[in-house]
């Protein structure tokens, strides 16, 4: 058996740099370090989450998302789920950065809250919050998860 002690970095395939950094840099992140022997660009954010951006991604979909856009549902990860703090936070921090919500928010009666976001290149980022009884008044839209919605 492998011992794994924890998620170590998400690998994030784009097509256009500086759009993304816009994008993840509204989500928190910095640049750490850009490799200068690949087309990859290392970002952390205050609590030390690590995205590696690979810079080398074509469209050849229209700007749809293979895992999620298309009626096939083909094999591969879906999307990254990333904790945060405070979800009515988020929704305001969203709203101001003009980052619209695809999906959510959204309570799966596991006592977490979760809101979905796209990136400039369609990978799906989900933040995910534990709810606290006071924040369920203040989250304007909260529905209970439907799969078939």
């Amino acid at each position: 058996m492998i011992r794994i002690e924890q998620l170590d970095h998400v690998g994030i395939r784009i097509t256009d740099k500086a759009r993304a950094l816009a994008f993840y840099a509204s989500l928190g992140f910095a640049i750490e370090h850009e490799v200068d022997f690949d087309a990859v660009v290392i970002l952390k954010n205050e609590a030390g989450v690590e995205l590696n951006l690979i810079v080398n991604g074509v469209d050849k979909h229209g700007g749809k998302n293979v895992l999620m856009d298309m009626p096939e549902k083909l094999p591969g990860i879906t999307h990254v789920a990333l904790r945060v703090a405070d979800i009515p936070a988020t929704l305001t921090t969203l709203k101001e950065a003009q980052i619209a919500i695809t999906q959510g928010p959204v309570s799966f009666g596991d006592g977490h809250v979760s809101v979905f976001v796209r990136d400039p290149d369609r990978n799906v980022i989900e933040l995910r919050a534990r709810l606290q009884a006071e924040d369920a008044k203040r989250i304007e839209g909260l529905e209970f998860y439907n799969p078939n919605a």
